[in-house]
């Protein structure tokens, strides 16, 4: 059969394999004018392999990969090409002289969004690995291509870039085909995913969303029996549908089947039996910031910060590199001493960090004696009981042979997994995840979230995953730099508004937006529980008000933050409450009911507050 002659790119009865073992197993596909695709599937399933005999980096073993005439390709691989001797400026635009780039829209934006805060003039030998692979991808973008393939184009960028590339990516013309495993970016680009697994590649409509969905329903109607899979699957597939609209806007296929898979389900987290949990574990006390300031030379980092962590919080910070998110939580957990104030650590807190490097381990020991050798049998919290290390490898993925694999065979998505487990096994009761999602695939994302799921402790995670953040945090607080740490109460999407990185939304809803350069979208945290939020939020830019009605606004501004403090007095009492009565279920019950309606009461509030400060303004 003829390869249709709208397509860019034609894979014709294709195999690849490395040694004994096939990545690509008799695959046929195509990528026509105008795709975008997403690719995903476990790490070393042969994604980038896909990549690589797509772009005729690679050959393949049989079959026909066959390119449209005069296909202009744009490539970017795991690795780089730069000069090393050639400047940042010199191997990104060429012999381009400043003024003539800096009139073009088009590089004055990648250069601004990717390299805006790399010298120029430096030499490539001189970046990081980070910063090279920045430069690479500005120097493919600002090429005319017809299709573009990039190998994991997010990692080494902030959310804030992540925005612009899927925007840039969106408008610009031309196919797209990416691997990634930022799953937020799937949502926001794709038009179609394929799923790369045992030498096959399934096609799916629409992006990460439309891709769950559709797993789901197939799943449903092959009537699979792999319960442990499917129930995580099903707890994916019931946040994606309860969150925002847009997740689901894109798939075309009939969804009714597979909502009937989430009819009765759930939410992904039982909030009130974690707090329980937590506060029975914790006591009422996490951390307590008091009034903290700290400085480093001439930079105030903090200024009179009053902030309050409680059991079973789960907080998602983020903020540009720089301005202090990982020296806020050095100074939770007491590795730095604030200049004045104090910071209270709870009697019993027990905190474990999973950070973004991973441990040198013996890799020539198997995962089950690494594990045995270390706790043969441990109480994970929310676990239910005591699990032996056997059980405990199961419920984190490694089954069959890959107990008995060695850890230097392992994929990094695996080792990461088995790091995370290592740090569980001491029974800690906060987790402080610093970049934990660097390089694992999507099917090692979801076996952390879903653990987290009912892990009933505390949670402090600072990672450029939007998807991640958004998915096991309940809150989101930026450290802008400015001394403050402000709670965002639409999260990431706020956060962007604050940065001037996010048009705005069109709706025709009464709810106000925030202006796109407005600084103080949030408000300073002053004493509230976090994940309660402290109510404020800065005001919104708006034409010039008549002052009879701005001077109205402010009255009710002021009004509206006395009840907003006054609920997080009650806020506060009721946590309290909820310590002292750790172990009566019933009272804990009455108890999280009222800070249901407090919330509820909060959300109006804050709504009320955005618009009387538009009309303040």
């Amino acid at each position: 059969m003829a390869a249709p002659v709208s397509n860019l790119v034609n894979l014709e009865a294709v195999t690849k394999g490395f040694g004994t073992r096939i990545l690509l197993d008799a695959v046929s596909l195509g990528v026509g004018r105008g795709d975008r695709i997403g690719v995903v599937g476990r790490n070393g399933d042969g994604k980038s392999t896909l990549l690589r005999v797509l772009s005729r980096q690679e050959e393949p073993d049989s079959g026909r990969v066959t390119h449209n005439r005069d296909l202009r390709l744009g490539f970017l691989g795991q690795t780089d090409d730069l000069d090393p001797e050639s400047t940042v400026a010199g191997a990104v635009l060429g012999d381009v002289e400043t003024y003539t780039w800096a009139a073009d829209p088009r590089a004055r934006t990648v250069m601004e969004h990717l390299l805006g805060g790399i010298d120029h003039e430096a030499k490539i030998s001189t970046l990081s690995g980070g910063e090279r692979r920045r430069a690479s991808l500005a120097k493919l973008l600002l090429t005319d291509v017809d299709l573009l393939i990039l190998d994991e184009p997010t990692n080494h960028l902030d959310i804030e870039a992540v925005n612009w590339l899927a925007a840039h990516v969106v408008d610009r013309a031309g196919a797209l085909v990416v691997v990634t495993h930022d799953r937020w970016f799937l949502d926001a680009v794709c038009t179609n995913t394929w799923e790369v697994h045992g030498g096959d590649v399934t096609s799916y409509e629409g992006g990460y969303a439309a891709y769950v969905l559709a797993k789901a329903e197939r799943a449903r109607t092959a009537k699979v029996t792999e319960d442990k899979r499917q129930n995580v699957l099903r707890k994916e597939l019931a946040w994606l549908r309860r969150g925002a609209p847009a997740r689901t806007s894109k798939p075309k296929f009939r969804i009714d089947a597979a909502n009937a898979l989430i009819e009765n389900e759930p939410p992904p987290r039982d909030r009130l039996a974690l707090a329980q949990l937590a506060t029975s574990r914790l006591g009422k006390d996490v951390f307590d910031a008091e009034d903290v300031s700290l400085a480093y030379g001439n930079r105030v980092l903090f200024d009179r910060l009053t902030f309050r962590i409680g059991p079973g919080d789960r907080l998602g910070l983020l903020g540009p590199n720089g301005a202090g998110k990982t020296t806020f939580l050095r100074l939770l957990t007491g590795q730095v001493e604030p200049d004045k104030g104090r910071v209270k650590q709870g009697k019993t807190v027990k905190i474990a960090h999973l950070s973004q490097a991973l441990e040198d381990l013996d890799g020539s020991l198997t995962v089950l004696s690494h594990i045995t050798g270390i706790r043969q049998a441990a109480q994970l919290a929310g676990s239910g009981g005591e699990m032996t290390a056997s059980q405990l490898l199961e419920r984190f993925g490694f089954t069959g042979d890959r107990l008995s694999t060695r850890i230097r065979d392992l994929s990094g998505g695996e080792r990461r997994r088995l790091q995370l487990l290592r740090v569980l096994l001491d029974e800690p009761n906060v987790l402080i995840l610093d970049e934990p999602t660097n390089d694992l695939d999507v099917e090692t994302l979801t076996v952390i979230e879903d653990f987290l799921d009912g892990w009933p402790g505390t949670v402090l995670v600072v990672t450029h995953d939007r998807y991640f953040l958004e998915r096991v945090s309940d809150s989101v607080y930026t450290v802008p730099g400015d001394g403050t740490v402000v709670h965002l109460p639409r999260g990431v999407e706020q956060y962007l508004e604050r940065l001037g990185t996010t048009p705005r939304r069109r709706t025709t809803s009464a709810a106000p937006e925030v202006a796109a350069d407005n600084d103080s979208a949030g408000a300073p945290v002053a004493g509230q529980t976090a994940g309660q939020g402290s109510g404020q939020a800065a005001a919104v830019q708006a034409p010039a008000a008549d002052p009879a009605v701005a001077r109205a606004a402010k009255k009710e501004l002021n009004r509206i933050e006395r009840q907003l403090a006054k609920l997080t007095e009650t806020e506060a009492k009721l946590h309290d409450q909820m310590g002292a009565n750790a172990s009566d279920y019933a009272k804990l019950a009455e108890l999280d009911a009222e800070l249901r309606k407090i919330a509820d009461e909060r959300g109006e509030l804050e709504l009320a507050w955005f618009e009387a400060a538009e009309r303040a303004e």
